[in-house]
């Protein structure tokens, strides 16, 4: 019997063009905070990481679970106020999602998103329906470069790593599917392509899902290309 197949797919950046309202949400409470970065140091210091993680290494303090929750909930109330009416999915990723259904490939979300957000996303774009599982920031301990998040993913969705394919926009995603022993497909929407160069467990960079085959990445896991 032939192993079934697993994509997991990463959310903001990777299902949605969401990034740069998250950037939009960092920069405005930072600077209400007092704190002054560039958005393309903020963007290369954070990216795949979770909340309480970049909070607490930007402000560079430990906060309390208190003050990290309140700062949180500013920032996501922001991102959801500029994001959603501006929405949209990655280009060919309607299409992508139709052909893996068809190619009988089992779908995960494994985000740091928290629940509202992926309501927003998910159910916003009409998609939450393709995703057997979904793994968000309250179901892991550990942010990405950790494995934590895709491991969980695979574990749910009962498919073995190593038959997972992982979407990701981030470096510590990348790494984080190495560490987990999956193969990665690293989007370019948030990175140039030269960013995920010599990373092994890419095994294809693409701009968007446009020319993406949910096939032939099936086929280059079963064959460990």
């Amino acid at each position: 019997m032939i192993e079934q197949v697993a994509f997991l797919f990463d959310m903001d950046g990777t299902i949605a063009d969401t990034m740069p309202f998250h950037l939009q949400a960092w920069m405005d409470l930072l600077g209400e905070l007092g704190v002054r970065t560039s958005p393309q140091e903020f963007l290369r210091m954070t990216s795949g990481k979770m909340n309480h993680q970049i909070l607490n290494e930007v402000l560079g303090m430990s906060l309390c679970d208190a003050e990290l929750a309140r700062f949180e909930a500013r920032k996501e109330s922001r991102f959801r106020e500029l994001c959603r009416p501006h929405l949209r999915p990655i280009a060919g990723l309607a299409d992508f999602l139709a052909e893996s259904r068809r190619s009988n490939v089992a779908m995960a979300v494994a985000t740091a998103a928290g629940k509202e957000n992926r309501a927003l996303v998910l159910e916003g774009l009409g998609i939450a329906a393709d995703f057997r599982v979904v793994v968000g920031a309250e179901d892991v301990r550990n942010g990405k470069p950790d494995p934590e998040i895709f491991l969980k993913a695979a574990s749910g969705l009962q498919v073995d790593p190593s038959r997972c394919v992982v979407f990701e926009d981030a470096i510590p995603g990348v790494e984080a599917a190495d560490r987990a022993g999956m193969r990665a497909v690293a989007l370019t929407t948030s990175l140039d392509a030269r960013e995920f160069q010599g990373y092994p467990a890419v095994i294809r960079i693409a701009r968007d899902y446009t020319s993406l085959r949910p096939q032939a990445l099936v086929d280059a896991v079963r064959n460990r290309v």
